[in-house]
C-alpha cells in the first residue's frame, strides 16, 4: 500500500530505487512487490518507471463513488432529522425508476416496498415526479412496459388519466399522492433536473398527518435548493 501511495504521488512515474528509498523498503523487497503489483494490474511499468495501473484506477474510482454516495446519505439524514420525516432520493435511468437512498428512523419509518417501485411508478409520488420530467415518447414507452394497474382503491385508473395528470404537473412544483401506493400513507416528491438526468427527492407521512405534507415538502425543497450546488455531482451518479 505504501508503494501504491508513493507511485500515486509521482505523476510522471518513479523508478524502483526511488520508491524503495521513499517507503523505507529494502530494494529486493521493493522489486518483488513492484513486480507483483504490475502482474496484478495495480501498477504498470514503462521505461523503468512505475505508474498506477488500471486496477488501482478502478479502486480510486470506486472510492470516489462511495464518497459521493456518503455525501448524499449524510444530506438525506440531515433533512430527515430537520423535517422529521423519511426522505427518499430516486433517479430515472436506463428506462427504470431507481430508488437510490432512503433515510428514515424507527419513529418515522419509510414506506414498505410491498409492490415493486419500478413497476408501480404510476402509483407513487416518486414515480409520478420522475415520469413528469420525461418527454411524451419516454412516458409512453415506460407505460408500455409497466402499464397502469390498481395498487390501492385510490390509484389512478388508466394510462390516459395518468398522462393527463403528468401533463398538468407544473415545473418545479411538488407532486403529491394520497394513499395511491400504500393505504394509510401520503407522499410528496420534488423534481430535480441535472442536465438530462431526471431525479427526485421525496417524503412520506402517515395519512393522519396529511396536513403536514405540503409544508414539509416545501421545507425539503428549500433545503435541497440551498445545497444543490454542492450535491449536484454526487446525486447525478
Amino acid at each position: 500500500m505504501r508503494l501504491l501511495e508513493r507511485v500515486a504521488g509521482h505523476a510522471h512515474g518513479a523508478p524502483a530505487k526511488q520508491l524503495a528509498r521513499e517507503t523505507g523498503l529494502a530494494l529486493p523487497t521493493a522489486y518483488h512487490l513492484l513486480r507483483t503489483l504490475v502482474h496484478e494490474g495495480y501498477l504498470r511499468r514503462e521505461k523503468g518507471l512505475f505508474f498506477l495501473g488500471e486496477a488501482a484506477e478502478r479502486l480510486a474510482a470506486g472510492g470516489a463513488q462511495q464518497k459521493r454516495r456518503s455525501t448524499v446519505i449524510d444530506a438525506l439524514a440531515c433533512w430527515r432529522d430537520t423535517i422529521g420525516v423519511p426522505v427518499y432520493y430516486a433517479m430515472y435511468r436506463d428506462g427504470d425508476i431507481h430508488v437510490m437512498c432512503v433515510s428514515d428512523t424507527p419513529g418515522n419509518p419509510a414506506v414498505e416496498e410491498w409492490a415493486d417501485f419500478r413497476e408501480t411508478g404510476h402509483a407513487h409520488a416518486i414515480g409520478q415526479c420522475l415520469l413528469s420530467q420525461l418527454d411524451e415518447e419516454a412516458r409512453r414507452d415506460h407505460l408500455d412496459r409497466y402499464p397502469v394497474q390498481p395498487v390501492t382503491p385510490y390509484t389512478v385508473g388508466d394510462d390516459h388519466s395518468l398522462l393527463k395528470r403528468l401533463e398538468r404537473a407544473r415545473r418545479m412544483e411538488p407532486v403529491v399522492e394520497r394513499q395511491e401506493y400504500a393505504l394509510g400513507t401520503v407522499c410528496a416528491a420534488i423534481p430535480i433536473t441535472l442536465g438530462t438526468t431526471a431525479a427526485t427527492m421525496a417524503i412520506s407521512l402517515p395519512a393522519q398527518d396529511a396536513d403536514r405534507l405540503l409544508s414539509a415538502v416545501r421545507q425539503l425543497q428549500q433545503e435541497v435548493g440551498r445545497h444543490l450546488g454542492s450535491l449536484a455531482i454526487s446525486i447525478s451518479i
